[in-house]
Parts: C-alpha cells; structure tokens; sequence
C-alpha cells in the first residue's frame, strides 16, 4: 500500500431527506477536498433509482459496499438507521476497513461508551469518530461573529461557521481512514476466497449468479492488488 493511492469509500447513511442528500454529498466533496482526492465517495444516493424493484435496489448497494476499499457509516439520529447497520455488517463480513461516524450530539444505547447499541461496537478493523455537531457549530459560530458580522444570514445562522465545521469533522474522518487502512485484514489465506465466494450467494442477489460471481472476484482481486486483503 502507498501513500498515493486512491481509495474508494461507500458512504452509508439516510437517504429519506434533503438534509440526508445534501449532508451526505457536502462531506463526501470535503473529504476528496481535504484528502487531495485520495479518498473518493462511492454514495449509494447516486446509484439507487427509486422506480427499480427493492431488490434491485439492496443489491446495488451491496455489490457497490464490496467493491469498495473503505466503508463510512453514518451513525446519526437517536435510533441508528436500520440499512445502514445491515450495511456496516455486511462490511465486517468482507473485512472491509470501517470509519463509524456520528456528528449528532445526543446519546443513546445500552453502554457507557459508544453512543448506540453495543451490538455494533468492538468490530476490528474499525474506527470510531464522535463529533457532536451542535457545539462544534456553536464555537465556530461565536469565533466569526466576533470576527465578521457580515457572516450572519437575518436567521442569525451562521453558514461559514458550518463550512468550517465540515471540514473539522471531514479532516477527523480523514485521520480515522489512515488509521484504520494501517491495519492488517483479519481474514487470511484460504479464508478470504471462501468468505467472498459465499458472499457471493448470501444475499441470494437477483441479477445473475455468474455475473455476480464475477463482480466478487473483480472486487477481491482489486482489493488484494491494493494489500487490503
């Protein structure tokens, strides 16, 4: 692995708003900005076409997960969106490098560390970023008032304080990313063949098991030639 590869990452995470959309896209843009486009954004919110058969839908964005070298989750709202933890699961099935996110500053869950069920922490190969919003937003906030009224819309919501606070949050995903592809993969030999070979049928994909099959392989062979597996 070289330190100017390009990496691709799956950015999970709610679809059902524009908030969703545009928050999703927003840090996706950072993150290649901030990265100097060593990580590139594979969003399902592009590859989902809301007229096609559901099935057709989850298996797009399963084969779009697998073909991926990172996975990034959004870990917002006070429930965690159920598609988005199938997701990550399915990407701890794959030994796929994982960065959990969460910019939302309420707590939940049953433990005293990450905030959400404990069912979905102490992955390896996975990282954790917890980057409460709201405050964030409310320090930059109050820096550039005192520096620059003319940021102030008549809301009183300051739009440069949040650009600002975008990028903290996507140099801190970035940071986690690094971490997270120094370490080594938990499958090894035989193991990673027979764990994507079942991968392959697991979901029981609608499309045709060949070209299935040899989009798996097409995957796994890229991520071998890169050293993530």
């Amino acid at each position: 692995m070289t330190d100017n590869q390009t990496f691709t990452f799956y950015f999970a995470g709610e679809l059902f708003s524009h908030k969703h959309l545009l928050g999703n896209a927003c840090l996706a843009r950072e993150i290649y900005r901030v990265s100097q486009g060593k990580f590139v954004a594979i969003l399902p919110q592009d590859l989902e076409l809301r007229d096609q058969h559901p099935q057709s839908i989850r298996d797009q964005d399963i084969l779009g997960l697998l073909r991926c070298d990172l996975g990034l989750f959004n870990y917002d709202g006070p429930e965690l969106d159920s598609g988005t933890v199938v997701e990550f699961m399915i990407a701890k099935f794959a030994d796929i490098p994982a960065v959990l996110l969460r910019t939302d500053f309420r707590y939940g869950g049953d433990q005293k560390g990450d905030p959400w069920n404990l069912m979905s922490s102490f992955y390896p190969r996975t990282e954790v970023v917890v980057i409460p919003s709201m405050p964030l937003a409310k320090t930059r906030s109050f820096q550039n008032v005192l520096h620059d009224h003319s940021n102030v819309t008549d809301t009183g919501f300051n739009v440069k304080a949040q650009e600002a606070a975008l990028e903290e949050i996507a140099r801190k995903t970035i940071a986690a990313m690094e971490n997270v592809l120094r370490q080594g993969p938990v499958l090894e030999g035989k193991d990673v063949e027979a764990i994507y070979r079942y991968l392959a049928k697991m979901p029981g994909f609608r499309r045709n098991p060949e070209a299935v099959v040899r989009i798996i392989e097409s995957a796994l062979h890229r991520k071998k030639t890169k050293g993530l597996l």
